[in-house]
């Protein structure tokens, strides 16, 4: 696949607020100047719905990488930075998992965490993360509005992916949010 027919696709937007954490994410795919896809579902529940994942990036890739987390918080009794951190350990020298074209959001009720290819474990220090082509500007209207409104974790994460949708060609305003 050449530059212009590159897969881009999604926003990912985390957010925790009063004790409550949200993950939301577009439903946008697009390949090259064509949407392709306008609901896929980007934003998953494990461990029984105490865990949210968020990815963006090639969906076989997320996949792949989403199979191997859950593993990981299975061995580490739903501990999302052990289990992080092993996935990044693993991630970072395994020859095939570091060829894996993906990044994910993970969070519980108490931390939001960022997962990249190259060992990433970063835990915002606001309480507020994005990932994905529209994550700049999801990630400016969160700050804006944890810092200037009453609005719930989830209703954050909701307008803030609209704004980013609104703005971002690789970002639509059909959206999934899952909150812990």
């Amino acid at each position: 696949m050449n530059n212009e027919q590159r897969i881009r696709s999604t926003t990912i937007l985390a957010v925790r607020k009063d004790g409550r954490t949200a993950i939301g994410g577009d439903g946008q795919v697009t390949l090259g100047n064509m949407m392709i896809k306008g609901g896929a579902r980007k934003v998953r529940s494990l461990a029984d719905g105490k865990v949210k994942v968020g990815f963006a990036g090639s969906a076989a890739d997320a996949f792949a990488l989403l199979e191997r987390f859950e593993k990981k918080l299975s061995e580490h009794n739903n501990n999302i930075l052990r289990a992080a951190i092993e996935m990044a350990k693993e991630w970072r020298t395994d020859r095939a998992l570091r060829r894996l074209e993906s990044t994910m959001i993970v969070a519980d009720k108490d931390k939001i965490l960022l997962l990249g290819g190259s060992g990433d474990v970063i835990e915002p220090d606001d309480d507020v993360i994005s990932i994905g082509s529209g994550s700049g500007y999801a990630t400016a209207a969160a700050r804006a509005l944890m810092k200037h409104s009453n609005l719930s974790a989830e209703d954050i994460v909701r307008e803030s992916l609209t704004i980013a949708g609104d703005i971002c060609i690789y970002t639509n305003t059909d959206i999934v949010v899952e909150t812990v």
